[in-house]
C-alpha cells in the first residue's frame, strides 16, 4: 500500500457493511470507482426534488485493491486531439479547481486532492510534429491554454531534457498536472452518500427481464426489456433482486465482460459486444537525486514513455504502454520488471541523462478500461438495451474525466440530452454502426 502515489499512500477508509441491497432503486450504478460515484453524485445533485430519487452504487471490492482509480498515476490534461476529450477534461479541471464548492460535506474537513499544477509536456519527433501542432490548434480553439515550444525554447525552459531528436513540444500552461486519485474517489463517495446515495458490496449477477417501474426518466424506444439486476452478496451464494428503472454500467475494465454475462440469456439472440476490456499497465517508482526539480512536468516522450515527479525528494514515477501485439496477461497484477529494464529505462535515460543512474524503489500494476474499438470513452444509452446506460472505456483517462463524464451521464439520464458539453459522438451507437473516433494522444 505504501507503494502507491499520494500523501501517505493508499488507505481504504471506507468499508461498507455487508448488508443486502434494497429491493428497489430508481438507478443502480454498477461499479464503485470514481466514474460510478461521479454518476451517482451528479444524479442526486441535479435532481429536481430532494430525496426524490433512490440511487444505489454496487461495488464488489470495498478495499479497492485492484481498482483502476487508486492504481492510477493521477494525471489530468487537456492535450487531446478530439474536441470531446478536451471538453470533458476542461470541465473536470474547473471542477477540481473549485472542488469544495461541489464536494465539501458540512461539518467535515475541506476536500484536498493534493493537486500539483505542473502541466503536461508532450514531445514530438519530426514525424509526429504536424499531428501535435494540429492538436494544439484545436485545444486552443476549445479554450485550453497550451504553448508550442521549439527545441531551443524547450532546452531553455527545461535544460535537463535532451532535445536532439525533438522537433516540437506542447506544454500545458494551466489546468494540467496530477492529483491524488484516492482523495477524489473518497470525496465523491462521501458527498454522494451525504445526499442520500445508497451503497452495497456485491457483484452484478445475471438477471431476468422484469417490467420497469414508472419513473420520470426520458422514454426509451422499444428494444429489449429492462432488467431487474441481481446483486450477488460477498462470500455467499445468495442473490438479491433490485427492481429499478435504469442500470448504469460503470464497471471500468470489466464493463464489457459484465454486460455480456448479464445479457447472455436475453431473447432475440446475442447483442453486439461492448468492446471494453482490461489492459494491464505497469507503473514504476524510482529515485534520482540529480533528476529534474520542482518545475518537472508530466512528460510524454516521443517514444511513448512517460514520467512525472512524485513528491519533492528526488522521486519519480512513470512507465510506458506496451506495443499493441505484446499486451501482458491480465489474469493478475504482477509486475514485469524486465519491461522497465529493457524498454522503459533506455528511453528515459536517453531523454533525461541524469536518469542513467536512477534506482527503482517500487512498482505496481493496474488496469486500463481499454476500448478496443477506438480507445475513447463510451457514454450514453446502450443502442440495443432499453434503460441500460454505459459510462466507460476511457482507455486511461477515465479518472481525469470522471467529474465531466458523471455530469454528462446524469444529464442524459434526467433530461435526455447533455446541455453542459457536447459529447454526443461518444454515444454507444458508434460501436454498432462502425464509426470510430480516433484519438491521437493516448498514453
Amino acid at each position: 500500500r505504501q507503494q502507491l502515489p499520494g500523501p501517505g499512500g493508499w488507505d481504504p477508509q471506507w468499508s461498507p457493511q455487508s448488508c443486502p441491497p434494497p429491493e428497489h432503486a430508481d438507478v443502480v450504478v454498477v461499479g464503485g470507482g470514481v466514474v460510478g460515484w461521479a454518476v451517482a453524485y451528479w444524479l442526486k445533485a441535479l435532481e429536481n426534488q430532494r430525496h426524490g430519487m433512490r440511487v444505489l452504487v454496487v461495488e464488489r471490492d470495498p478495499t479497492y485493491s485492484r481498482a483502476s482509480t487508486v492504481l492510477s498515476v493521477g494525471g489530468i490534461r487537456q492535450q487531446f486531439s478530439l474536441p470531446e476529450n478536451i471538453r470533458l477534461s476542461l470541465f473536470s479541471a474547473a471542477f477540481l479547481r473549485n472542488i469544495n464548492d461541489y464536494l465539501c460535506v458540512p461539518n467535515e474537513p475541506p476536500v484536498d486532492i493534493q493537486f500539483q499544477p505542473s502541466g503536461y509536456l508532450f514531445l514530438a519527433s519530426q514525424r509526429g510534429a504536424a499531428t501535435l501542432e494540429a492538436g494544439v490548434k484545436l485545444q486552443r480553439e476549445e479554450g485550453a491554454k497550451v504553448a508550442l515550444l521549439s527545441p531551443s525554447q524547450l532546452k531553455t525552459k527545461f535544460p535537463w531534457i535532451n532535445t536532439e531528436d525533438v522537433a516540437v513540444a506542447s506544454y500545458g500552461l494551466e489546468n494540467e498536472g496530477w492529483f491524488d486519485p484516492w482523495s477524489l474517489l473518497n470525496a465523491f463517495r462521501r458527498k454522494a452518500m451525504s445526499l442520500g446515495v445508497l451503497s452495497c458490496v456485491g457483484e452484478r449477477a445475471p438477471s431476468v427481464p422484469l417490467p420497469s417501474p414508472a419513473w420520470g426518466l426520458p422514454p426509451c424506444p422499444p428494444r429489449h426489456c429492462p432488467h431487474c439486476p441481481q446483486v450477488r452478496l460477498p462470500d455467499s451464494p445468495e442473490q438479491q433482486p433490485v427492481t429499478c428503472a435504469i442500470v448504469v454500467i460503470a464497471a471500468g475494465a470489466w464493463s464489457g465482460e459484465l454486460l455480456a454475462t448479464a445479457t447472455a440469456s436475453l431473447p432475440g439472440g446475442s447483442l453486439a459486444p461492448l468492446p471494453i476490456q482490461p489492459r494491464k499497465r505497469y507503473v514504476y517508482m524510482w529515485h534520482c537525486p540529480d533528476g529534474p526539480g520542482l518545475e518537472c512536468p508530466f512528460l510524454i516522450d516521443t517514444s511513448g514513455a512517460y514520467f512525472r515527479r512524485e513528491g519533492i525528494a528526488g522521486n519519480f514515477l512513470g512507465g510506458m504502454s506496451p506495443p499493441e501485439g505484446d499486451e501482458p496477461d491480465t489474469g493478475d497484477l504482477e509486475v514485469d520488471h524486465d519491461f522497465f529494464q529493457e524498454q522503459v529505462w533506455p528511453r528515459l535515460a536517453h531523454r533525461v541523462p541524469p536518469f542513467q543512474t536512477l534506482k527503482v524503489r517500487s512498482s505496481w500494476a493496474g488496469y486500463y478500461d481499454y476500448n478496443t474499438f477506438d480507445q475513447n470513452g463510451v457514454l450514453g444509452r446502450h443502442p440495443q438495451l432499453q434503460n441500460v446506460f454505459v459510462v466507460g472505456g476511457f482507455s486511461g483517462h477515465g479518472l481525469q474525466q470522471a467529474p465531466a463524464a458523471g455530469r454528462a451521464a446524469a444529464e442524459l439520464l434526467l433530461h435526455g440530452r447533455c446541455s453542459t458539453m457536447d459529447v454526443g459522438r461518444l454515444a454507444p451507437g458508434r460501436l454498432l454502426h462502425g464509426e470510430p473516433l480516433r484519438e491521437a494522444a493516448i498514453v
